[in-house]
């Protein structure tokens, strides 16, 4: 199985798309996963509920979060992952449309990587998209997995 490069959780169907093709057309992942609420992207990193047969080993190699989710909202994703031992190494990123400070100071007390507010050009978000892709997947250099 190939291992999952970026696990993009984005309720907004808009959003969603755009990011899509801005990582598609800028080459920059070929293995995504989408999970469309919290709940669904705490059960595949913790292969649990529909993931069950999933191996933990699989990825993510990092997570592009928004905060405004249905069932779980981002900022309890976060928590979770940065809770667990199995995934608090996982670079997280927040791609928000929210610039509120709580909002902010919250992701980075939970141990977000990068927090991002979405641009509203779709040029700008494509760029961003697209930087956001190559600097971790390509220039970060993540810590070895504990066997």
């Amino acid at each position: 199985m190939n291992q999952i490069e970026i696990l993009l959780v984005e309720d907004n169907p808009a959003d969603l798309k755009m990011t899509l093709h801005a990582l598609h057309s800028g080459k920059v992942a070929n293995h995504i996963h989408v999970a469309r609420d919290g709940e669904e992207a705490l059960d595949f990193l913790f292969c649990e509920g529909a993931y069950a047969t999933r191996n933990m080993n699989d990825g993510p190699k990092v997570i592009m979060l928004d905060l405004k989710l249905p069932k779980v909202d981002g900022l309890e994703v976060l928590a979770r992952i940065k809770a667990d031992p199995r995934t608090k190494k996982i670079p997280v990123v927040i791609m928000t449309s929210s610039k509120e400070q709580s909002d902010l100071a919250s992701s980075y007390d939970l141990g977000v990587n990068s927090y991002i507010v979405k641009p509203v050009n779709f040029e700008a978000f494509a760029k961003a998209v697209q930087d956001l892709g190559m600097y971790w997947l390509l220039l970060n250099e993540p810590p070895t997995p504990e066997q």
